[in-house]
């Protein structure tokens, strides 16, 4: 496994995951890597891409 992939998934404390199912760790972190020029990011930096979550709101 490239030990990038392996050194963030410790830091995102997937130990365990990286343990006992190593393969899938790999596999979601190339998803993960593949899919990464998909997300877009927002112009305005301030802009949501929903309301922002507020006990009360909508109820």
């Amino acid at each position: 496994m490239d030990p990038i992939i392996a050194a963030l998934a410790r830091a995102a404390g997937l130990d365990k995951a990286l343990a006992d199912f190593p393969d899938d760790v790999k596999a979601a972190a190339e998803q993960a890597l593949n899919n990464a020029g998909v997300v877009q990011v927002p112009i305005d930096p301030a802009a949501e891409p929903w309301p922002p979550m507020r006990a009360g709101i909508g109820l």
